[in-house]
């Protein structure tokens, strides 16, 4: 290992008793780590590293698309709002909805859009602000300081969170609290069980913290599963997407022709077999 400070995560995230061994996966880090219960796979980065890895999103573009991307993304964010409003069997106009780590507000815009009664809550000072300056409903800080009663929203989203935390239990156990019962919660995080993660190993961009900063616990479908039946939530729907075997530059041009290719035909498969490298995961409150 290149650091010489102690690791941030030296437990399993989910809250399994198993042992945490060293994989092939080698990041500048050190070796990524396995739970023997669960699968989870951890980083070894030092907790200097991970909170100075942080300081990327006290952003005020946060994660507000360019302008190229704009009508891409929020067609992306219709998918996840639609699936929502049809496991609620509400019109969007009737749901509540609390967006928690909102950034600058790029699925929040997209939620208000729609009709839903959308809000969120962002820790980054700078990307609250620019989600509260373009007129959105955001609290500045933590979920746990905001406040809200018990089963006050019809669905909460959390979009690349958990994949940040030391003890993502504490707060999916707000988040259940806040919600109504049989209310919805999405995750959206990487899947470190796709075939983009097996075919680049340690070359998955998701793994590195300096692309994406405060990465250090990544799900599979399994243990996300069992972290949720922990915090007293049932899966109603797992869906995934995106294949990707190679990236420019780490292979020779006609070969990343292939392979991009390639990805592209297998790609509805991998959704049909949870192999996508990106994971939206409906919860819903038991």
């Amino acid at each position: 290992m290149n650091e010489q400070a102690s690791p941030y995560l030296t437990n399993c995230p989910v809250g399994c008793s198993g042992t945490l061994q060293p994989t092939q996966y080698v990041l500048p880090e050190g070796a990524l780590l396995r739970c023997s219960v669960c699968g989870q796979l951890i980083s070894q980065c030092s907790e200097q590293r991970y909170w100075q890895s942080m300081e990327e999103f006290d952003d005020p573009q946060g994660t507000l698309p360019n302008a190229r991307s704009v009508e891409r993304r929020f067609r992306r964010s219709k998918k996840f709002l639609d699936r929502i409003a049809a496991l609620l069997s509400k019109p969007p106009a009737e749901i509540r909805l609390l967006d928690v780590g909102c950034s600058s507000g790029s699925f929040l815009g997209s939620a208000v859009k729609l009709g839903f009664r959308a809000e969120g809550v962002e820790p980054a000072a700078r990307a609250a602000q620019s989600a509260q300056a373009a007129g959105l409903t955001v609290h500045q800080g933590l979920l746990q300081e905001a406040g809200y009663a018990d089963g006050q929203f019809d669905a909460v989203t959390l979009f690349e969170v958990i994949e940040h935390l030391k003890e993502p239990a504490d707060l999916l156990r707000e988040c259940r609290r806040i919600l109504r019962p049989g209310g919805i919660m999405l995750v959206g995080t990487g899947n470190a069980a796709s075939w983009s993660a097996a075919a680049m190993g340690a070359k998955w961009e998701y793994l590195d913290i300096d692309k994406h900063g405060g990465h250090i616990s990544f799900y599979t479908p399994h243990s996300i599963s069992m972290l949720a039946q922990q915090a007293g939530f049932a899966v109603a729907d797992i869906r995934t997407r995106g294949v990707r075997f190679c990236d420019r530059g780490d292979c020779a041009p006609g070969l990343y022709t292939i392979a991009k290719l390639a990805a592209e035909l297998v790609n509805p498969l991998a959704g049909m077999l949870d192999k996508g490298s990106d994971m939206a995961v409906y919860l819903r409150r038991t």
